[in-house]
């Protein structure tokens, strides 16, 4: 267990994004850049970051995430990040991928430098019967992702995931148990769902792992889409306890993380040492 970890200063973003690639990202930048002059040193943007629209104009839209960027949202996102010397992770964005009109929904991890420090493709994809009967299939428009994918920010190990990867737990303890911390879950939660299960799940997912958790979201109604999201970004502790929520708008929330805390519940509570199996 580290002891020389920092407080860590963490962001977590709420966008409406609609099918304008161009005003979404410049909705983004505004918002990164309001988080990192309040004294944010992580920011977290949201699933679906730089556009939700018709899916078929999704894969257009798709670009490259090596090094150097040379599609305009991805380039634009690390100039931010290096321009405001932070840490950025963007939620979800539509990675190319082998097959040409299912690219990946990726969340991906900038550094202060605006380099690539992880990149982490949506492993459970979206393929439901919504309560509201409406049916939803992201596996007809996007490739799953293959594997997990931990990094570590200002000393803090971390976990990636997207959205509908909250309702597997088994990803979330292998996290823990490779030592992660914090928990990303930038989401685009529908209301009916968001409605019954967001808070709980994520409350759950950090008690059960004694990890800080961070879920920026999506909010509101997504143009022509005949989508919208549930909202209540939020940001919860160890312990369970949200220590910030928005629950609608536009707007961005943040918390300190503390080190300290957590290791001493953690050796209160020592769950992750009692695991049998």
């Amino acid at each position: 267990m580290r002891t020389d970890l920092s407080p860590l200063r963490v962001a977590a973003v709420q966008m409406n994004v609609d099918d304008d690639p161009q005003a979404n990202l410049a909705q983004a930048l505004s918002l990164i850049e309001d988080a990192a002059r309040a004294g944010a040193e992580l920011v977290c943007l949201p699933e679906n970051a730089v556009y939700m629209g018709d899916t078929r104009r999704r894969a257009g839209l798709a670009e490259s995430l090596v090094e150097p960027f040379t599609g305009p949202l991805a380039a634009g996102l690390a100039e931010a990040a290096r321009a405001h010397r932070i840490w950025l992770l963007v939620g979800g964005f539509p990675e190319r991928a082998a097959s040409a009109d299912r690219p990946f929904n990726t969340s991906f991890l900038l550094g202060p430098d605006g380099t690539v420090r992880a990149v982490y493709r949506k492993l459970h994809l979206f393929d439901v019967d919504l309560p509201d009967g409406r049916a939803i299939r992201e596996s007809t428009y996007t490739s799953a992702g293959e594997a997990p994918a931990l990094a570590e920010v200002c000393g803090w190990m971390t976990g990636l995931s997207v959205c509908y990867d909250l309702r597997f737990p088994e990803l979330f303890r292998a996290y823990a148990a490779r030592g992660a911390r914090v928990l990303f879950v930038p989401s685009a939660f529908t209301v009916p769902t968001g409605e019954a299960h967001w808070h709980l799940l994520l409350r759950a997912r950090a008690v059960e792992n004694q990890c800080y958790v961070v879920a920026p979201a999506q909010w509101g109604e997504h143009g022509t889409t005949g989508r919208a999201s549930f909202g209540h970004t939020l940001i919860v502790d160890p312990w369970g306890t949200v220590l910030a929520e928005l629950p609608s708008g536009v707007g961005w929330i943040s918390a300190e993380l503390d080190p300290l805390s957590q290791d001493a519940l953690r050796a209160r509570l020592p769950v992750l040492r009692h695991r049998r199996l």
